[in-house]
């Protein structure tokens, strides 16, 4: 899987699925689906026990970095973006994947950065939430039902599109580098999410379920840095916020790049911080999202540091060294902490007991060492993940084996 693709001036292939690529696995129709998007530019969808195809590819126009988000109400329905400017509702119950609604990075008044869509979408009660790297955040009405033959349809309506910059957070920046590449994470009636000039936004959706459409600004914070990662919240609604660590601007540099924040304390939200500085040829700070799991916060670093750092105190309880850059988020399943990094290997660690530096269970390793970016998917014992070799793998015993 790879294609060619150009970001300004400069055209490279791309291989394999890259940052954030989280496949999303359903059972449906009598199947386990693998569905993911990839460098080839297309959305692929296969089958969880063959590795084949169940249906063709949906092939955009460019290449697919996000991560493919599947209707959580059921509806036959698949939501992403691509490179290629667009963002995509297609629905799955014809003979072949079939696009039903499409929103150009272009459509709104003022484009600040770039046209791509990073984000994976959250659907609740019928709404959708996303961002772009138009620097826009989008609330969208989705209209789901089916017609008469019993197809699934839409009628879009947004309800919200959100300029997430000002004057002043470009002068604080000096530059436009506002892109929004995290995911939307809710808590209670607040929608948060960030952006590359390091601004942490909670929107107020509270109206949506009194059916009227104002949305308030509930929370504003600078990190001051561009942060991709997308917020954690814990059951308290306190907010994990990671940054990269790229301007070295004095904001960055003195607040440090993991952050705890209470929303409910704006005047001084931050909880604790850590700092995260370059190692090396690489850059400091954090692009994957850190898991939370029993108090403790896993949290991959660029520079390739595996952090675990209790959560309440904001004290490192213990790292592991990994090769930088370490993009890929962990995921944490009956107290297995499942990595993926750039060397190409996949670890487990019993982390029963989260504060005690772990022991490995079991590692395995792509074949030649391919760079692993994308977040991986635990399913029945198996985890599926894409590599940056053109190739996208599922690990798991063998039938058969002791």
């Amino acid at each position: 899987m790879s294609s060619l693709s150009s970001l300004k001036t400069e055209t490279k292939r791309w291989a394999g699925t890259g940052w954030t690529g989280q496949p999303v696995i359903v059972e449906w129709e009598d199947k386990t689906w693998v569905i993911f998007g990839a460098f080839d530019g297309a959305v692929h969808f296969v089958n969880a026990e063959t590795g084949k195809d169940i249906l063709k590819p949906f092939q955009t126009g460019d290449i697919i970095k996000g991560s493919v988000a599947f209707d959580p109400d059921g509806y036959p329905l698949i939501y992403f973006g691509s490179r290629d400017n667009h963002f995509r509702i297609v629905a799955l119950d014809h003979d072949s994947p079939t696009l039903l609604w499409k929103l150009s990075a272009y459509s709104v008044k003022n484009r600040v950065w770039n046209d791509d869509w990073d984000c994976c979408p959250l659907i609740l009660d019928d709404h959708l939430f996303e961002g772009g790297e138009n620097s826009h955040f989008f609330i969208i009405k989705l209209n789901r039902g089916y017609d008469v033959e019993g197809k699934v349809g839409v009628e879009p309506e947004i309800l919200l599109d959100f300029p997430a910059f000002d004057r002043d957070l470009f002068r604080k920046i000096r530059d436009r580098n506002v892109s929004i590449e995290n995911s939307p994470a809710l808590f209670g009636d607040t929608v948060y999410f960030a952006n590359g000039g390091g601004m942490v936004y909670g929107i107020d959706i509270g109206g949506l379920k009194e059916g009227w459409g104002e949305f308030p600004v509930r929370f504003e914070f600078w990190m001051g840095d561009d942060v991709d990662a997308s917020v954690v919240i814990d059951d308290e609604g306190k907010l994990y916020v990671c940054a990269e660590l790229e301007r070295g601007l004095s904001r960055a540099l003195e607040l440090g790049q993991v952050v705890k924040l209470d929303p409910e304390k704006s005047e001084n939200p931050v909880v604790w911080s850590i700092s995260v500085p370059a190692r090396g040829k690489a850059k400091g700070g954090v692009w994957a999202t850190p898991a939370l799991h029993r108090g403790v916060l896993f949290v991959p670093t660029n520079p390739g540091d595996l952090l675990a750092v209790d959560a309440k105190t904001g004290e490192v309880l213990w790292k592991k060294e990994f090769p930088p850059h370490f993009w890929s988020s962990p995921a944490v399943v009956d107290d297995v902490l499942i990595t993926c990094d750039a060397g190409g290997y996949v670890r487990a660690y019993d982390v029963k007991n989260p504060r005690v530096e772990p022991k490995e269970v079991w590692e395995a390793r792509i074949p030649g060492g391919a760079v692993i970016e994308s977040t991986p998917v635990v399913w029945k014992g198996k985890i599926f993940v894409g590599a940056r070799n053109g190739h996208f793998y599922c690990f798991g015993e063998r039938k058969g084996a002791d």
